[in-house]
């Protein structure tokens, strides 16, 4: 994401500049009405709208419900475009507000809504089209993150140095970026039993996500992708002939891009392998449910596996002086060790919830606390709140995305209410979640319309409705 064009700071002073649908709301005042007016919702769902009725009716905090109100359907009323194109359900999801679908986050501003597809056949068709449009995007170019629904439209950064072609918006090689698409296939698939859009074309995508991923390897060579941008913004940059800093070949997968979408210090980025390996495990068991084990999709997926989940376990744990065994954020292979956590996801933060680690492994543990504290240099603790940021939008810049996730992964009771209490605390008045906020002020954030951290506090408010309603009371 280009953030000099697109970030775009606010605060209760210049409120003018927010989207019609997106005024802040006046603290003084009971909870207005900020959400898009039913005749402007994009797609309208009966069993999503049943569940907010529900949670309104029944916790005790009106703020929350009426922050879950406007965020959770907010995928739904303002970024799906849904349609049938050549007999097939297609559906393109933008990130609010920018006018491309990423793969990551047409798959994460999704997830959410799952269990409630058998309550609402044509919810299931519309992620059924995710699924398809999502196929469509990695034929087309599975290097690519993001993508526009005019597959002819030409790209503001069409003279980035890498390969670009018509449709592409932006081409920065992020592991999770194909990793997304199998979470969401095999999600959708364990709540449906449907298997109808694991067609022809949709294995031919998931024959080339496992080709590029042994690509990236570079076992042999660098492979066919590179990246050079000319730009002011160390972050948007890869550097030595965009192929990035030497790395030794260990079999890891080499990323160029965090999920933040900046360059990565160290091309090994830990929570993308670790992500790749529990995604490939699920798409194996499609493969077999499918009956095509023994097919040379089903023999690649897991003669690649058997190697590459050895290599992620070797490579994933470094012995840090203070906390044991972390799981460090980026490495070389060479010994260099970036110790640090994003909140982008996939996180250090995250490994738990993407079902990559579990919850009471000691690595997931001590990583936690490390992440969690000083020690990770964009953990950020001001008057407003605590959490975690990152280079993307700059210093002292806390994501909800980080105190959702801290929330969504927590046990503890008082850790989850926290969680809570800093996110009603620093919407500013908007009634939605935004990228980030400034960790002394929260009425200075970026970006207004980020549907997937609003669908995420929508996820996070469900989970905690359903195992622990006393913290929403």
């Amino acid at each position: 994401m280009n953030r000099k064009k697109f970030i775009q700071q606010s605060s209760l002073a210049t409120a003018g500049i927010l989207m019609s649908n997106y005024s802040f709301a006046n603290l003084n005042n009971d909870f207005p009405v900020v959400r898009v007016p039913e005749s402007q919702r994009k797609f309208k769902s009966p069993a999503v709208e049943k569940l907010i009725t529900e949670i309104k009716g029944k916790i005790g905090n009106k703020e929350i419900a009426w922050l879950f109100e406007n965020c959770f359907p907010n995928t739904l009323d303002t970024t799906v475009d849904f349609e049938i194109i050549n007999g097939k359900p297609d559906t393109f999801v933008i990130t609010g507000d920018i006018d491309a679908m990423w793969l990551r986050d047409s798959s994460a501003q999704v997830w959410p809504y799952l269990p409630l597809m058998k309550e609402d056949i044509n919810l299931q068709e519309l992620i059924k089209g995710v699924i398809n449009r999502q196929v469509k995007c990695i034929l087309k170019d599975p290097y690519a993150n993001a993508f526009y629904k005019d597959e002819t439209k030409v790209s503001e950064w069409k003279d980035d140095k890498t390969t670009m072609k018509p449709g592409i918006h932006e081409r920065k090689w992020e592991i999770d970026s194909l990793c997304y698409p199998i979470r969401l296939a095999y999600g959708y698939w364990k709540e449906t039993g449907d298997t109808s859009p694991f067609d022809a074309d949709w294995k031919e995508a998931m024959r080339l996500i496992v080709k590029t991923f042994k690509e990236q390897q570079r076992l042999e060579n660098n492979g066919p992708y590179k990246f050079e941008r000319t730009t002011s913004w160390a972050t948007d940059g890869v550097p030595l002939g965009g192929y990035g800093y030497p790395t030794k070949k260990i079999g890891l997968i080499h990323s160029m891009f965090r999920p933040s979408d900046d360059a990565t210090v160290f091309p090994f980025n830990v929570p993308g392998n670790m992500f790749a390996v529990s995604v490939l495990w699920r798409l194996y068991s499609m493969i077999e449910n499918l009956g095509l084990t023994s097919s040379i999709l089903g023999k690649d997926i897991y003669g690649f596996l058997e190697s590459f989940e050895n290599i992620v376990g070797k490579y994933s744990v470094f012995n840090h002086p203070e906390y044991g065994r972390i799981i460090p954020y980026e490495i070389n292979g060479f010994g260099s060790y970036n110790l640090m956590d994003d909140a982008n996801i996939p996180s250090l933060l995250s490994l738990n919830y993407l079902g990559s680690i579990r919850a009471k492994d000691d690595a997931n543990i001590n990583t936690r606390r490390m992440i969690l504290s000083e020690n990770n240099p964009f953990f950020f603790k001001g008057k407003a709140a605590e959490g975690i940021g990152g280079p993307h939008v700059g210093m002292d810049y806390i994501w909800p995305m980080s105190i959702i996730m801290r929330g969504l992964t927590s046990n503890d009771d008082k850790e989850i209410k926290s969680c809570l209490d800093m996110l009603q605390k620093t919407h500013a008045g908007t009634g939605f979640m935004h990228e980030s906020f400034h960790k002394d002020d929260a009425t200075k954030f970026t970006r207004k319309w980020f549907a997937w951290a609003n669908t995420l506090f929508g996820e996070f408010v469900w989970k905690v409705y359903k195992e622990r309603p006393h913290l929403l009371n």
